[in-house]
């Protein structure tokens, strides 16, 4: 079997598991392939929680749950040292980050202080305690959630601090006929005790070579300047659309370039191509945006989202060949 099409088997099993949200299952396997952090957003039980939790099934790697509450600590999360009374010797325990798929649940329930502990950790793929400094694994990457409804007692992430995830996905609702095979799904669960037989699991050899492989597919001239025309349109707005220009306060960072090319590549080798197409970029165009624009009060005023924003400058920035 292809490295691939071994892919595509786990995307189609996690589609099985996760009825109704094939865009969430898809974001996930793009953010793995890409090397990045995924920030997912919707209302309590969409299957947020077990879309990681099973595509860890789907890997030879380990899963932990953090929930995130306002008295956790930073070393509720990277770890501590701990006193050892029979020599007198402090050793470093570690915490929950040091797993390969971490789901940091409600993240915008805890203070900044741990925040900041989760995103250095994102960003430096390492924790420092003291002056010892520890690795993360090599297939590291964490989900945070955020429930949009409930908003009192909570610590919204700043700018910078969203940055650091390549993507922010919304989670929408299922329809009727996805809500029935749900609770089909979950009544045949019940019955047999037990869920569904995973597919064989990727290795970590084989997701590192897949993210090689990814980085070699064909992106001409024209597609990558595509990107960094889409990224340079979100700070001079002005030369496309005076409108566009008031509703943007700020544009997204070179972070932002360098995630349309990831997932954009990430996305095409999903399907099965081994070359990148306009098409690509704005597939992921929104997910990778939404989160690094920064609307004007002008915008905020009016009822303009991001997502609108973004639909206009992917109208506005053409293909240049």
């Amino acid at each position: 079997m292809s490295l691939i099409q071994h892919v595509q088997d786990v995307q189609q099993w996690l589609n099985s598991q996760i009825i109704g949200q094939q865009t969430l299952v898809e974001r996930l396997l793009i953010a793995l392939l890409a090397d990045g952090h995924l920030l997912v957003e919707g209302a309590p039980g969409l299957a947020k929680t077990r879309a990681i939790k099973d595509l860890s099934r789907a890997l030879e790697g380990d899963f932990h749950r953090i929930q995130f509450t306002p008295d956790l600590l930073p070393g509720d999360v990277t770890g501590t040292e701990i006193f050892h009374q029979e020599d007198g010797s402090f050793r470093f325990q570690r915490g929950p980050i040091f797993h390969n798929l971490v789901l940091a649940d409600e993240i915008n329930r805890a203070p900044a202080k741990v925040q900041s502990a989760l995103l250095e950790a994102m960003a430096e793929r390492q924790i420092s305690v003291g002056q010892e400094t520890y690795p993360l694994p090599d297939v590291f990457m964490v989900m945070a959630t955020q429930n949009p409804i409930e908003q009192e007692g909570t610590y919204p992430l700043p700018e910078a601090q969203l940055d650091r995830f390549i993507m922010h996905v919304f989670v929408d609702y299922p329809d009727a006929e996805a809500e029935r095979e749900i609770l089909r799904l979950v009544r045949a669960e019940d019955i047999e005790r037990k869920p569904m037989a995973a597919p064989q699991p990727l290795s970590e050899a084989h997701l590192l070579a897949a993210r090689h492989d990814i980085l070699q597919l064909d992106m001409v001239p024209s597609v990558e300047e595509y990107i960094v025309q889409l990224v340079v349109a979100t700070r001079r707005a002005g030369h496309y659309s005076d409108d566009l220009a008031k509703y943007i306060a700020f544009g997204a960072s070179p972070r932002a370039t360098i995630a349309l090319d990831r997932c954009a590549r990430a996305h095409a080798w999903l399907k099965g191509r081994d070359f990148v197409t306009p098409d690509d970029v704005r597939a992921i165009a929104f997910d990778v945006l939404r989160h690094r624009i920064v609307r004007s009060f002008e915008a905020e005023a009016a009822g303009i989202s991001c997502d609108q924003i973004i639909a206009q400058l992917l109208h506005a920035v053409p293909v240049t060949q």
